[in-house]
């Protein structure tokens, strides 16, 4: 993978955020895709300049994409993009969102990008070559254990339905953390466990462009991604913890707990 693709990676990730940046103050149009599940015409103004950027240089790629467009042909390349991460956030004027670029060659994450336009934040991971935000090198947290750790969470929009909605888990770790955070952006908050502003996330029902970039920025800045049975993540998974490593262990106790007792 030469220097076009993280080029092009970061060209996408900041046009698409600066879409979004300026459109922050006018009226944004909302469609719900379910009750708690929605798009706006940003979502969709970001989606279009991205993925067309990307296929003026890779016409060949796969892509997936959260709104839709342009899902490809079979190709060693997929790019996985999320225009608009924390779309709930963002109709709220709320200031934690950002966009979401990822890049697997031979089914396997080798490039990501997570650009927050309002911090004018720019997170990097490249496979096997480490983890930067706006350049300077990123690690996880050294904290030793969950009593000290701030972790963060989100619920799927099915969480009125189902009964696997994370609610017990939140309140499991929230009685066993230092604190519980719900920022609503998945992508953000496995950047800010890749730096160490937070010490651990887990979450249920990710989709592939929630968690394509942040993953493997974690796991480049040295910390650890398995789905809930500590098994090697997959963004296919529909669990995810990732942690700074250390806390690991004591995530996984805590999360199968609260599903042996649902049952």
């Amino acid at each position: 993978m030469g220097m076009d693709c993280k080029t092009i990676a970061i060209e996408a990730a900041r046009a698409g955020g600066e879409i979004l940046k300026e459109n922050l103050t006018k009226e944004v149009h909302v469609d719900y895709k379910g009750a708690v599940n929605l798009v706006t015409n940003v979502d969709r103004q970001s989606e279009i300049t991205i993925v067309e950027m990307i296929r003026r240089q890779f016409p060949d790629h796969e892509i997936l994409a959260e709104e839709g467009y342009g899902r490809g042909k079979k190709f060693p390349f997929k790019w996985i993009i999320d225009p608009l991460d924390g779309t709930t956030n963002y109709t709220h004027r709320f200031p934690f969102f950002c966009v979401s670029i990822g890049l697997e060659v031979e089914g396997e994450m080798a490039l990501g990008v997570v650009y927050d336009p309002i911090r004018s934040e720019l997170f990097l991971a490249e496979k096997g070559k480490g983890a930067f935000l706006n350049n300077a090198p990123i690690r996880v947290s050294a904290t030793a254990d969950l009593m000290h750790s701030l972790l963060v969470t989100g619920f799927s929009y099915d969480v009125r339905e189902s009964a696997d909605n994370n609610i017990n888990h939140f309140r499991d770790f929230s009685m066993r953390a230092q604190g519980v955070r719900r920022t609503g952006s998945a992508a953000l908050d496995f950047c800010y466990v890749a730096m160490g502003r937070l010490d651990g996330f887990w979450e249920l029902k990710l989709q592939p462009w929630d968690a394509a970039a942040g993953s493997l920025l974690v796991q480049e800045a040295g910390g650890r991604v398995t789905d809930f049975s500590e098994k090697n993540f997959s963004v296919y998974s529909k669990e995810v913890i990732a942690s700074n490593g250390k806390i690991h262990e004591e995530m996984v106790k805590v999360l199968r707990a609260g599903r042996t007792a649902a049952r």
